[in-house]
């Protein structure tokens, strides 16, 4: 995949990245980022020093070694945090309190205060904190957001979500924290469908939800037993302050559905369908009376376009502005996952109490 990129770039400030976290999603970033407009990869770091180097090397990153040399780099201005959820908060930390921006991978954190301890740390020392996905900024909810805000459905009144598969034992190398706390369907595919939905729909006013476990162990197709430690099922409600109500199902405990991931909005005059928010492109479809009709996409950030955050970041740092991919976003996503787990262990429905706007629509930069 090669990003197709006509940038100004130099209206931008050339912002000098290091990578800490060599692991699987890492390829995507080295892969992407110099191909973006002023955000060059000048380190990578890992616990596994020599895995970095190996990065480093694959992918023609100028220096490799360990976490602590990176944060003690001057030439680092931002850090893409890749580490693993349990990681993102300590690792972020030590990123800002060394006086560089960061940008994390889903989710922002584990728990509400820990993210909240971060942001206050960042705004403190004068630096800013970003977090993917980015997806949203892509060409398939991109679009969808300018047909909602140009009233192709009418007013929002309900919605679905489907996220359903058989677990990720089946096909990741190293499954187990997927099954730990921070991981389980919500806390790993949410952040990409509940970001959509805010930058569709605006922030999240309360929820319900059940959530189940299948099984106290899963078992990688080598044989190896793995504990259960979150819920692997999760069916929430959830009520949006603008009106409009979404059912969501999250699962890992689904061996085969004929139901695509993605999702659907039903207003008041139509019906909109959003492919897979996993991803940056389409299709986006209409339907009314009858009939369908698959929108073309309008913007050009349809390919796999991880880093595109980070990108936005850096042009808004040179800009002033306010980053789209921003922490009180991955505040609140995060903040309404958490309290879909209290919702559903205590039987009730809930205020979720962070909230945040809607992103700027997203064309180019």
């Amino acid at each position: 995949m090669t990003l197709e990129v006509s940038v100004p770039a130099t209206t931008i400030r050339r912002m000098r990245i290091g990578v800490i976290g060599c692991g699987k999603i890492s390829g995507i970033y080295f892969q992407n980022l110099p191909q973006l407009p002023q955000t060059g990869v000048v380190r990578c770091a890992d616990l596994d020093v020599e895995r970095a180097k190996e990065a480093a090397e694959r992918h023609g990153v100028p220096s490799a070694g360990s976490v602590e040399d990176l944060l003690a780099d001057d030439s680092v201005d931002l850090v893409v945090n890749l580490t693993i959820p349990a990681a993102h908060v300590a690792v972020g930390l030590a990123a800002v309190r060394a006086g560089k921006h960061v940008y994390a991978e889903k989710p922002l954190a584990l728990a509400v205060d820990d993210a909240r301890l971060l942001l206050a740390e960042a705004a403190g020392l004068g630096v800013r904190v970003g977090s993917a996905p980015d997806t949203f900024l892509g060409a398939g909810l991109q679009t969808a957001r300018a047909l909602l805000d140009e009233g192709a459905i009418g007013t929002p009144r309900a919605g679905a979500v489907h996220m359903l598969s058989p677990g990720h034992e089946h096909w990741h190398p190293e499954p187990d924290f997927y099954y730990q706390r921070g991981g389980g369907p919500l806390f790993d595919m949410g952040p990409y469908y509940l970001t959509a939905l805010v930058n569709l729909l605006g922030p999240v006013a309360a929820v319900s939800a059940v959530a189940t476990s299948a099984s106290p162990t899963r078992r990688t197709p080598a044989g190896r037993e793995i504990p259960v430690e979150v819920p692997t099922h999760v069916s929430a409600v959830l009520e949006f302050a603008g009106g409009a109500t979404v059912t969501a199902v999250f699962s890992f405990d689904v061996p085969a559905s004929t139901v695509p991931h993605g999702i659907e909005l039903y207003g008041s005059a139509g019906t909109l369908v959003v492919h897979d928010p996993n991803n940056f492109g389409g299709p986006v479809l209409v339907g009314g009376a009858g009939e369908w009709r698959e929108e073309e996409l309008r913007t050009p950030w349809s390919a796999n376009s991880r880093g595109l955050g980070v990108a936005e970041m850096v042009a808004a740092i040179s800009a002033g502005r306010d980053h789209r991919a921003s922490a009180t976003l991955a505040l609140h996503v995060l903040d309404t996952m958490e309290t879909i787990h209290t919702a559903a262990e205590r039987g009730e429905r809930l205020p979720v109490h962070t909230t945040c706007t809607r992103p700027e629509p997203f064309t180019t930069f």
